[in-house]
């Protein structure tokens, strides 16, 4: 496009003019499929000189690959998809992305103006079907507002609590004559994300700090999404206060820090389970009380006050009531709850808490046993972090390698872990780590994934191999839908329904992997494990496939069955920790 056409004074197409649109937003890559709706932009698209297309080869890839891109990077992700099939193939990703709070942008074409409603070839009411799962979404018919809409929707989906926004546009006005003007101020009434908090609830939140015996900081996504970690940091450090980090929040509180507890919920460490449910205060910033976090939320903390920091006021007293709601963007709040608890020298009287919780922490290490025969998914996934190191960036798909990752990996950075936290979307490891790698090209990239979650999106792996994307995927091989048949062995007496994959015979997927022009590699002797890796890490002209074939009847442990209270943890199938009331004596009993 000429620098005339650019500037407005000659007429491009709406086609012309969305591409435009796109790098003025600063868009660099698109992950998408073209069709028929959609083509008429993909012709100037061709002709880009700052926008990389990724041709995936499915549109919920696309999707996956946009968030990953967004969470690795802290920008917004970008996918783009034809109307009706191509568009409905990118509901899961805005669902998840929706869910986690990841800013992300989808295009889509739509059948021309005239034949909306009539039924027309690959019609499909995106708008409609997305509203409930998207931030925002938009519906565009005349070529004139292409460029506003597409500033507004990079606008919406990057602030306040970040998350995807849909633009459907018709075919008829990427075809139209118009000009291009981007806007030089965007009006959007009714949207003013709330950033800096309201002083008085600082002003009481420190108070209750002071006071406090036994404070958690419960720590969720949203210091990610705000880039707090810094402040998260300092926060801890001032007060001493322990910290816990959900699993969206993995890497913004160091694991290697003696305050941190772990991961709390359903498969949360003992220690962070017995601090939430022990605690007189707990101080949530970016977190949403999940029900995965709080276990049957009648019994969940019931001594605790709570002071709520949230981006989204929709949030805050959605599941457990605040004391005192506390509306902003998590680095400013922290920052202003660091500068007040200076000003006034706040000091709580945390000593015995501290060392009780340190205590359940020791008493209750994170662990597992090794099979008498066969390779343990946990050492794995222990060797793994080790060897590739704190500074790589790990995806993973969805069930018992999830939460073994999530466990087994030291976390010492943010947006580090990468994994489908609310909407537990299996295969989005394999597209997420493409698109960490490309917004990421030099840092190391793992997909840890099941036999089960990679059969849904590994053809994405002959985008990797085309576009030069050398991620590394680990498959956590027990044949099974693991975390499934974990239920139906602990709840439905070992009748294993539908849960068998045979994925040590079908597929074979070291041949798969070199089908779609990657090495592929298999492991299945704990002996093994260490060379293997070093081997992977070696291999980086293309990806790398890993079929580690570990034992089928490893558990995840702790776990809190769903539906019951946290006090009801078991550290393994037959152990129950049990505590003490730390009102009285504040002791831990093994």
């Amino acid at each position: 496009m000429s620098q005339q056409a650019a500037d407005g004074r000659d007429p491009v197409t709406g086609a012309q003019s969305l591409i435009t649109s796109l790098e003025a937003a600063g868009v660099t890559d698109i992950f998408g499929i073209p069709g028929g709706a959609i083509l008429p932009a993909y012709d100037p698209l061709m002709d880009s000189t700052r926008i990389r297309h990724i041709l995936v080869r499915h549109e919920q890839g696309a999707g996956h690959a946009a968030q990953g891109y967004a969470a690795a990077t802290g920008r917004v992700g970008v996918c783009m998809a034809t109307s009706g099939p191509g568009a409905t193939n990118l509901v899961t990703p805005l669902a998840d992305a929706h869910m986690d709070s990841v800013p992300m942008v989808a295009v889509t074409g739509q059948v021309g103006a005239a034949m909306i409603g009539t039924d027309a070839f690959q019609e499909a009411d995106i708008r409609g079907i997305t509203m409930p799962v998207t931030k925002h979404n938009f519906l565009v018919t005349d070529p004139a507002d292409i460029p506003r809409t597409i500033a507004e929707a990079f606008h919406i989906a990057s602030t306040g609590r970040p998350g995807p926004v849909l633009v459907d546009i018709a075919k008829s006005a990427l075809q139209a004559q118009t000009t291009f003007q981007w806007p030089t101020e965007l009006h959007l009434p009714g949207y003013r994300p709330v950033t800096k908090p309201h002083a008085k609830q600082i002003k009481e939140a420190v108070r209750l700090i002071g006071a406090a015996r036994r404070p958690v900081l419960y720590v969720g996504g949203g210091v990610i999404r705000a880039g707090a970690s810094r402040e998260l940091a300092e926060l801890a450090e001032l007060t001493g206060i322990p910290v816990v980090t959900t699993l969206m929040a993995r890497g913004a509180f160091p694991d290697s820090h003696p305050q941190h507890l772990g991961m709390p919920g359903m498969h949360g460490t003992v220690a962070a389970v017995a601090g939430l449910q022990k605690s007189d205060l707990i101080i949530s910033l970016g977190a949403r009380f999940d029900d995965r976090v709080t276990g049957n939320l009648d019994s969940f903390a019931p001594g605790a006050l709570v002071i709520h920091a949230d981006i989204d006021p929709a949030e805050i007293g959605k599941n457990r009531h605040a004391d005192v709601p506390i509306v902003g963007d998590c680095k400013e709040v922290i920052a202003d709850l660091v500068a007040l608890l200076r000003q006034q020298g706040v000091q709580g009287d945390y000593e015995q808490w501290v060392d009780f919780v340190a205590g359940v922490k020791k008493t209750y290490p994170l662990g597992y046993d090794a099979p008498d025969d066969g390779l343990a998914p946990q050492y794995v996934i222990e060797r793994l972090g080790a060897i590739a190191g704190p500074d790589a960036i790990y995806t993973s798909g969805v069930g018992q390698h999830q939460m073994w990752a999530a466990h087994f990996i030291g976390y010492e950075n943010p947006g580090t872990w990468l994994n489908s936290g609310g909407l537990g979307t299996m295969g989005y490891s394999v597209p997420a780590a493409m698109g960490a790698k490309v917004g990421r090209p030099d840092a190391t990239v793992w997909a840890i994934d099941g036999d089960g979650c990679f059969q849904m999106t590994n053809q994405e792996l002959a985008t990797c191999a085309i576009n030069d994307i050398p991620i590394k995927v680990a498959i956590i091989n027990n044949e099974s839908l693991g975390m499934v048949r974990q239920w139906q062995t602990l709840f439905y007496n070992e009748r294993y329904s539908n849960t068998d994959l045979h994925s040590k015979r079908i597929p074979d997927f070291v041949k798969l992997a070199e089908a779609y022009g990657c090495a592929g590699l298999a492991c299945e002797s704990p002996d093994d494990v260490d060379a293997t890796i070093e081997k992977a890490m070696g291999i980086n002209d293309r990806p790398v496939v890993v079929d580690f074939r570990v034992h089928r009847d490893a558990m995840v442990w702790p776990m809190v069955a769903a539906g019951t209270s946290n006090d009801e943890i078991k550290y393994a199938r037959d152990l129950a920790p049990q505590f003490d009331d730390v009102s009285d004596d504040w002791e831990v009993r093994a």
